[in-house]
């Protein structure tokens, strides 16, 4: 058999593993797992060892990459929601905002989300594919390793498979590991009478053929005034779930009832809950259904935050993901947005940390990254600093000097 190599990186400030950490209720950073003058040790894409440099400089049966800076690694970053394939701008919709009026006000003047389903329509699937992939480039340079991305931008059948067979080409290209949902129920288009009469032909024609396709695991569905009604909402997603998809739902973004929706149809995620109260909260954590904040959204629609901090305190395990989208958060940057929301929501720093890396990837169903240990994959950032807590200290300017997929060098600056 031949023997396969080995490669071992270091000596790292700190390795902040996030192994051992609970899933769910507050976390203090005196709690996190750290490795001073550490390294990661692997082959194949899979980490074999993370200890002292030293130590593992002793076992290592291949090359050894030693680093050229002080500095720190972290797990890869994982934003389980994304609405990442799109054409267009929605600048005008973000004028409009900060002039005063309301997302529901725009949407009804015809901006919106159908705004963006114009666009979407009118491109081609290589059209969608260039501007994903410069996305995703972006994505990666930010030291996300994992993600999720949306349909929901065409809201026809040719429409939204076309979206989600972009998603799935440019995934089979980049190192990243991206799960696709289908949101085809994002809103009603124009040309349904009803939200019901696009449900009941979503239910028959699109969930079937993405199906089929295997375009999409997970199914989404937005609840709330001007989308999709509760019970209907309920109906669909059961649905789906026959089919066999996981199911997601966008959930009390302005109003409460999405979240009985999550609670109901037991979703893997209840993702925005802006609008929830503590009721809604401990039904989500009755369920287990894991809570998903979306600070992207509530900054570009200068919006009150989730209740991270409540969250928490409810023993529940808080996720925060970016919303990355060209209307209401056309940010895309998760750290920046992560650090915001953990210092209006008081949340120490390992809570924000997990949040986007070990609690997050529960959030996708994925059971091999989040955290750095033995038999994981390789997927981690590299800051240039000593103290892992600058990462949130300077809210998104710190930047990564290098990212790893499987333990391929991916991105780095200049220097490294």
């Amino acid at each position: 058999m031949k023997e396969t190599a080995q490669s071992l990186i270091g000596p790292f400030k700190e390795v902040v593993t996030m192994e051992g950490l609970p899933l769910e209720g507050p976390l203090k950073d005196q709690s996190v797992p750290i490795v001073k003058e550490g390294g990661i040790l692997l082959e194949n894409g899979i980490i074999l060892e993370v200890g002292p440099f030293e130590d593992l400089k002793k076992k290592v049966n291949g090359s050894i990459s030693h680093l050229p800076f002080p500095a720190i690694a972290v797990p890869g970053f994982i934003d389980c929601h994304t609405h990442l394939c799109f054409a267009g701008s929605r600048v005008s919709d973000y004028a409009k905002r900060v002039s005063s009026m309301s997302y529901l006000e725009i949407a009804k003047a015809g901006g919106g989300i159908l705004d963006t389903v114009k666009k979407t329509r009118a491109a081609s699937k290589e059209e969608l594919i260039v501007s994903l992939n410069k996305r995703l480039e972006e994505v990666i340079s930010q030291g996300i390793t994992s993600l999720e991305i949306k349909s929901g931008y065409g809201l026809t059948l040719n429409d939204e498979i076309k979206q989600l067979e972009a998603i799935k080409e440019a995934s089979l290209k980049s190192p990243l590991t991206i799960i696709s949902t289908c949101l085809a129920a994002h809103i009603c288009p124009p040309e349904f009478s009803s939200s019901k009469a696009y449900l009941d032909f979503l239910m028959k024609k699109v969930l079937p053929l993405v199906k089929e396709k295997n375009l999409a695991k997970r199914v989404d569905i937005f609840v709330e005034n001007g989308a999709f009604e509760v019970e209907e909402s309920i109906f669909y997603l059961n649905f789906a779930k026959t089919l066999g998809f996981e199911v997601v739902v966008h959930a009390d973004q302005f109003h409460p009832g999405g979240s009985n929706v999550a609670k109901i149809t037991k979703a893997i995620s209840a993702d925005h809950l802006e609008a929830s109260s503590e009721k809604d909260l401990l039904e989500l954590k009755e369920a287990g259904v894991i809570p998903v904040a979306l600070p992207g959204a509530s900054i570009g629609l200068g919006m009150a935050f989730t209740k991270g901090r409540k969250i928490l305190d409810l023993g529940m395990p808080l996720v925060i993901a970016s919303d990355w989208n060209p209307g209401s958060a056309p940010m895309g940057n998760l750290l920046a947005e992560a650090a915001i929301f953990g210092a209006f929501e008081k949340l120490t720093i390992s809570e924000t940390l997990a949040a986007i890396t070990s609690r997050a990837s529960h959030a996708l169903s994925l059971k091999d990254c989040g955290i750095l240990k033995t038999g994981y994959k390789a997927d981690f950032t590299i800051f240039e600093t000593s103290d892992y807590r600058d990462i949130f200290y300077y809210q998104g300017s710190l930047k990564p000097s290098a990212t790893y997929i499987k333990g391929t060098q991916v991105f780095s600056k200049d220097k490294f």
